[in-house]
């Protein structure tokens, strides 16, 4: 299984932010926008302590009201500037951080789409959906509101350092000379508070995946009586986030009245001298109200600006990940003059999709699995004219799919073509031939929804009385006939308000809607009771009648209404034949029929009176 390597040691690269740079070009103006609209706050908020300096020197000090009202409106303009600008950039930090998080997503779902059938076999479900929701999410709140802190940051540091030498190189010296040092103990201590925040992140992913399988798996807790190990693993994990929060918690702590001291420091600092010059003639008091309002401000975005260094360095790891995910190459892939005749999965040119019959040929197939090492196939020929039914049969685990993989095209011949009408597979697009699957799984799978929505899936514009024949042929009518509302009964995520066995009627009543030319049935009906398969046999046999088909397996009545069967063990052919020609070979099928006679017929002999 594909899995997460995250190094949280790695330094900062602004290299690893160029992969996001097709996702900013679509807000680069607003993010233009943003820029000059914090640079603009920046210098009102530097500005409203030479405000208030000017205030005090002109106002207070002389106990005069001369030019008052136009101080009183100059104070409003720079308090509505900074209102206004604050309503602007909140707003266009909230559009890009939305903006950007959908273009992510809609980026990596539209490339899952493309992605093999190889690559959902070996990537676990929660490291897709992690990649997709929180990753992306990361990086548009960052991108968004540490642009925002970015720029608001750099710019009142400077802009304020400057106003501070300005005023009194004095006092703004010792302020100027104060930041580095600030900075400097503040990535220190943001480090190890970052480090012991990832601590807990990836406790609590752990957690999260624990309680869901925890739920996941009660009723197999309950009946194996283990429900003192899951509270004991689940309370060792808790336990392990708690401490590395509490060490968070801890650093935070420390920091917290570290950046006071310092700020108290700098005031002192700034007062003592300050006084210093004001009792001897050399500084206004406004002056020094001043830079005393500089020194409790300077370190907050001091401050911000190693916090947002310290997230940017984090979130690399985010990026480096869903950037992975969206170079990662489809196994298989559709050739560019195929894609120019037939179009591909969003773009189809269904006007040049040629009419499929079914024929099937296997030419000297070799095959492997990608993470394999020994050869499934080797040079193996095979030819399944249209309208035969194949039976696929063998104990479990051996390899029974292998052959209707690659029928399906989910993977394609190490070496060796397989024809369909007489061309190689890979000269048309693999849409073409999925729109002419028809697949019914051993475990079904069904959306949120209704019955009649999951049914609709087969072939989006079918009729109420189309989906109620399919149902019919399927035998699936059953289901319905007992729910109160019918076709608009919720199955539930996943199907979770029907049995399996219901899931599995409703699935082959989808594959019958869609009216494919070759059907793939996986066990179809391993979870049919007996009656039920009765009555879907004929159905069956009708609906097979003049498609190709595939079925894997092993029911007695299944096997024997096919055409051909292949016999596989140990990811292999090693016997074909018909049903009567493969008894009189006496060899495995031999044996695997027998045993299934067994476990078929016994039990009935049992019930007899």
């Amino acid at each position: 299984m594909r899995h997460s390597d995250e190094n949280y040691d790695k330094p900062f690269d602004i290299r690893v932010w160029r992969a996001m740079w097709r996702f900013f070009k679509p807000h680069s103006k607003t993010l233009v926008k943003i820029v000059l609209v914090m640079l603009l706050c920046s210098v009102v908020d530097v500005l409203i302590p030479l405000y208030q300096k000017y205030v005090i020197d002109n106002f207070i000090f002389p106990r005069s009201s001369d030019g008052i009202l136009r101080a009183v409106a100059a104070g409003a303009a720079l308090m509505a500037v900074q209102l206004a600008g604050t309503v602007i950039f909140t707003r266009g930090a909230i559009q890009v951080e939305m903006g950007f998080s959908r273009d992510l997503k809609k980026a990596c779902f539209d490339h899952l789409q493309t992605l093999s059938m190889s690559y959902y076999s070996t990537t676990p479900v929660g490291y897709i959906i992690s990649r997709v929701m929180s990753d992306t999410d990361r990086i548009g709140l960052l991108v968004a509101w540490g642009l925002v802190d970015l720029m608001w940051g750099l710019s009142y540091v400077v802009f304020a350092v400057a106003a501070m030498l300005a005023l009194d190189f004095r006092l703004g010296v010792w302020l100027a000379a104060m930041i580095p040092i600030m900075a400097l103990v503040t990535v220190w201590f943001q480090n190890r508070i970052l480090r012991h925040n990832r601590a807990v992140r990836r406790a609590n992913s752990v957690i999260t995946g624990a309680w869901n399988e925890s739920i996941m798996g009660a009723r197999t807790s309950k009946t194996l009586v283990i429900e003192d190990i899951n509270i004991s693993e689940f309370g060792k994990l808790t336990g392990g986030m708690r401490r590395a929060a509490v060490r968070s918690a801890t650093w935070s702590a420390a920091f917290t009245p570290l950046m006071l001291m310092f700020g108290a420091f700098a005031i002192a600092v700034i007062m003592a001298r300050g006084i210093g010059y004001v009792a001897g003639g050399t500084m206004a008091f406004g002056t020094l109200s001043a830079m005393v309002s500089y020194a409790i401000n300077i370190f907050e975005p001091v401050r911000q600006l190693s916090n947002i260094f310290s997230e940017a360095t984090a979130t690399q790891a985010n990026i480096e990940r869903v950037d992975a995910l969206l170079k990662q190459a489809p196994e298989i892939t559709d050739s560019p003059a195929v894609v120019e005749l037939y179009g591909d999965s969003f773009e189809p040119k269904r006007e040049n999709w040629e009419p499929l019959r079914g024929d099937i040929l296997f030419d000297r197939v070799t095959f492997k699995y990608p993470d394999g090492d020994e050869y499934v196939l080797e040079n193996f020929n095979l030819s399944v004219p249209a309208g035969t039914c194949v039976a696929i049969v063998g104990e479990t685990g051996a390899g029974k799919s292998t052959l209707v993989n690659l029928v399906c095209r989910f993977y394609e011949p190490t070496s060796g073509r397989i024809l369909i009408d007489g061309r190689d597979y890979r000269e048309r697009s693999q849409l073409w031939l999925h729109s002419n699957l028809g697949y019914v799984l051993q475990t079904p799978h069904l959306f949120s929804g209704t019955i009649r929505d999951n049914i609709r899936y087969g072939r989006l514009d079918a009729t109420d009385d189309e989906i109620m024949e399919a149902m019919r042929l399927a035998s699936a009518t059953r289901v319905i006939e007992k729910l109160p509302d019918g076709l608009d009964s919720d199955v539930g995520e996943g199907g979770s308000r029907l049995s399996t066995g219901e899931k599995q009627l409703l699935s082959f009543a989808r594959a019958i809607l869609a009216n494919p030319r070759i059907f793939v049935l996986d066990e179809a009906t391993s979870s049919i009771d007996t009656e039920t398969e009765r009555l879907i046999q004929n159905a069956i046999s009708k609906i097979l009648s003049g498609r190709t088909s595939f079925l894997i397996a092993h029911r007695l009545s299944t096997i024997k209404m096919a055409d051909m069967i292949l016999v596989v063990r140990d990811g292999k052919v090693i016997e074909q034949g018909t049903h009567r020609e493969l008894l009189r070979e006496k060899g495995y099928y031999l044996r695997l029929y027998s045993m299934q006679y067994e476990r078929e017929m016994l039990p009935q002999q049992i019930r007899r009176p």
